[in-house]
């Protein structure tokens, strides 16, 4: 950058901004003479593959083989995963692990096989690995689920971190999907996606990429099996995918490729094997279990970029009250601070926030407060003082405080990678719920810096603790939203411990549904960005994040009424349904389009208020097996091709499948079906599966079915938990699950067992249990009788 760039990106901010801008450009001089200080050129390089093995030790669960260049060190644990690392590497310490590596599972041993290699035979998976380190992962049959060649490392000759690459071959029926979040998804087509946590700086569309969560995490989706793949380094990385191509008649097949580029960090992987559920559990076993959002989380949540003042929140709680639409929480953005800085209040908009919050909560209504990881750096600054104070702010190689530019100006970051940073950021929640706050929503913790050229962070030279064994923020950059969470999560706990805590985050890493869950971020308002919203939601969900969901209406600029209404109806069905806009958008109330809209919007408001128990037993389900809410249509049958192609429907839980509407104009759509039969919750009417029907999609409502013999918990007219039945096919049974409602502390509700079956010529309803059948004990709405 010269002196010309200088007055450039000054110009372009105009005259109002030209302060802002300067402090950003100078924090983007900051940032380059940092990384040239604090990061050595990486000079000449030496490239490494493993060579041939030359020693093996047989250990608990796999062993050791020694190759001439490295050692590989491979284990099947009890919980069905395998895990393998070079060079060494073993599974702790990592950020994504939920506590202790699982334990080896005895029963697996590391035995010889032909052609000097060896394997791993386990319950669920066998690895085999070759003489010069190819590793196989195999289904229990033989059949061949992906195929790692030997990696490659390039070393500095002076010294310093290795990249390496992996190369992977898949069947050529297989199909990718995960990585994180990902517009383009859910199923990830042939090209390049960068692992690096990123704000793009403006609203994204389908063909942006990276966003905010990246995840080196991939699940395959093969006819003969399912596995989940993850490579275990948080450093920046890129994967390269290509579908395969089945031969046609006597030609050949052409299998599917993956390969794994990282800028360092250690090479070392995860795989795990089975059906999606399976593989799901498994992966919740490793990394965690969802965190349960409280019952009110799972309603509608009102947020806006500029409410301004007490005046106007209370305006428009009223908009929602008067009209009878229900509202679960309103989120306040950073306007209600002071100066924007985090964990403070503008008492001049904002003068009586605690009553504010008491009134809102005697009408059923929370209030959510978004928290940045920018603290403004000024003495007197009670943050900034406290956090001197514990020396808890990321410093540069030569221990300088590292500086950037956010929305309270000249900013510092709290190093989230440290227990003891955790704990002080954990406790300055304390003010948080002195102000009557809920909820936490977690922004800008990419972390993101504004900057006039390059990536929007800190420098890669800044340091951090990494508990202890201290790195570069090459290493920290993709966990920190996720430590981040940590912190906020924990510390919610020690200062609330009677209530489950509530915390969302734009950014995070593998495990990030241990402390809660996410929102798609700044998409963009048009109908790409509508379809954009579903790729990331089940992406996310199949990443093990399973509460999420998008800004509905977009988050820039203003929707047209069709589009609102049917991004409104999206979201009633998806796990957080939150209407926001930016500061300069249109205005996202119901009322604000129109009478059709406002009518049509209630509509979809009292569904999402009458399933609320059915996402809450979703949300109780997702802690106990990692299943999401939000699930492909081949969830149940992956060896479906058709519905593995599927990418505009989704099951929601066992019980229903959605299928929004995306393209304008349209008041009809296809719908994918799996197999068995389903009813139109609208008109009854039934459709056999598999195969492909076409249902109407008026302006009203969208195509929403219901799997026949689904026993589903809604709520009744009188508001208690009633059994909504779909009737069976004569001759066959259904079913479902029920997790009551026990209140939004760490009670864990039994889950209740129902079965629908034809006994004579009416359904009959029963309760299992250890003690056998019974009735249910809530009132029972059959469906579907004069269809069946």
């Amino acid at each position: 950058m010269d002196g010309r760039d200088l007055v450039r990106s000054v110009k372009v901010v105009g005259s109002a901004g030209a302060a802002q801008g300067l402090r950003t450009v100078r924090a983007a001089w900051r940032r380059r003479r940092a990384d040239a200080a604090g990061l050595p050129p990486r000079g000449a390089e030496r490239a490494r593959v493993p060579g041939p093995v030359q020693h093996v030790e047989p250990g608990p669960g796999g062993g050791v083989l020694r190759f001439s260049r490295t050692l590989l060190r491979i284990t099947v644990t009890v919980n069905g995963a395998v895990f393998w690392g070079w060079d060494g590497a073993e599974a702790e310490p990592s950020y994504a692990l939920a506590g202790r590596c699982p334990d080896p599972d005895p029963r697996a041993v590391l035995e010889p096989d032909k052609d000097g290699g060896w394997r791993v035979v386990a319950e669920r998976v066998t690895v085999v690995v070759s003489r010069h380190g190819a590793v196989e992962v195999r289904t229990p049959g033989g059949v061949t689920l992906r195929r790692d060649l030997p990696p490659r490392w390039w070393e500095p000759v002076e010294g310093g971190p290795a990249r390496w690459m992996q190369r992977s071959e898949v069947a050529a029926d297989a199909r990718f999907f995960g990585l994180g979040g990902r517009a383009s998804g859910p199923r990830l087509r042939d090209g390049t996606y960068r692992l690096w946590n990123t704000d793009p700086g403006r609203a994204f569309g389908p063909d942006d990429d990276p966003l905010y969560i990246t995840m080196p995490v991939q699940m395959v989706v093969a006819d003969a099996a399912t596995h989940l793949v993850f490579h275990d380094t948080s450093w920046d990385g890129t994967v390269t995918l290509r579908e395969g191509e089945e031969g046609a008649g006597s030609g050949h097949d052409r299998a599917g490729t993956c390969e794994v580029r990282m800028e360092g960090g250690p090479l070392r992987c995860w795989v795990m094997v089975g059906t999606p559920a399976r593989v799901l559990l498994t992966w919740a076993s490793l990394t965690g279990a969802p965190a349960l959002p409280p019952a009110w989380a799972l309603g509608h949540h009102h947020a806006r970029w500029g409410f301004g003042s007490e005046q106007e929140v209370r305006r428009i709680v009223a908009g929602y009250l008067e009209r009878g639409l229900p509202l679960d929480a309103v989120h306040l953005d950073i306007d209600h601070y002071d100066g924007h800085q985090v964990f403070t209040v503008d008492h001049d908009r904002f003068p009586k926030l605690p009553q504010l919050a008491e009134e809102l909560r005697r009408d059923g209504v929370r209030l959510v407060s978004i928290v940045d990881p920018a603290v403004k750096a000024a003495p007197g600054n009670a943050v900034y003082d406290s956090g001197r104070a514990v020396d808890a702010f990321v410093r540069d190689a030569s221990g300088r405080l590292v500086e950037g530019v956010v929305w309270p100006g000249e900013a510092v970051f709290p190093d989230f990678t440290h227990a003891r940073v955790r704990e002080w950021w954990g406790g300055l929640y304390e003010e948080r719920l002195a102000q009557g706050f809920a909820g936490f929503w977690h922004d800008m913790n990419e972390p993101t810096s504004f900057t006039a050229f390059g990536e929007s962070t800190l420098p890669r030279s800044a340091r951090h603790s990494l508990e202890g064994r201290g790195g570069d923020h090459r290493e920290a950059h993709n966990v920190y939203a996720l430590c981040m969470a940590r912190a906020g999560y924990e510390g919610l706990r020690e200062l609330a411990p009677l209530e489950r805590p509530f915390v969302f985050s734009r950014s995070g890493w593998a495990g990030l549904q241990r402390y809660g869950g996410t929102w798609s971020g700044d998409v963009a308002t048009g109908w790409p960005g509508l379809r954009a919203s579903l790729s990331l939601v089940m992406g996310l969900g199949l990443c093990g994040v399973p509460y999420s969901g998008p800004d509905v209406g977009g988050f820039d600029g203003s929707p047209s009424a069709e589009l609102y209404l049917r991004w409104f109806q999206l979201g009633a069905y998806l796990p957080l349904f939150r209407t926001h806009a930016s500061l300069r958008a249109g205005r996202r109330e119901p009322w604000e389009f129109g009478l059709d809209v406002l009518e049509h919007a209630r509509v979809a408001l009292l569904e999402r208020r009458r399933l609320l128990p059915y996402f809450l037993t979703l949300a109780h389900l997702a802690r106990r097996t990692g299943a999401p809410y939000v699930r492909p249509l081949w969830w149940g049958a992956p060896e479906d091709r058709a519905l593995r192609d599927c990418e505009d429907a989704f099951l929601l839980g066992d019980c229903l499948l959605v299928a929004p509407v995306l393209d304008p104009g349209a008041d009809r759509r296809a719908v994918q079906l799996p197999r068995g039969r389903w009813y139109n919750t609208a008109t009854e009417r039934v459709h056999e599966g598999p195969g492909q029907v076409l249902v109407d999609a008026p302006l009203s409502r969208i195509p929403v079915l219901a799997r026949a013999g689904a026993v589903m918990p809604v709520r009744g007219e009188d508001g208690g938990l009633e059994l909504e039945v779909w009737a069976p096919p004569r001759g066959r049974t259904g079913g479902g699950l029920v997790v009551p409602d026990a209140g939004d502390g760490w009670d864990e509700p039994e889950v209740e067992r129902y079965v629908a079956r034809w006994e004579g010529r009416q359904v009959v309803v029963e309760r299992e249990g250890e003690g056998g059948v019974s009735e249910p004990p809530y009132p029972v709405r059959l469906r579907g009788l004069g269809r069946a």
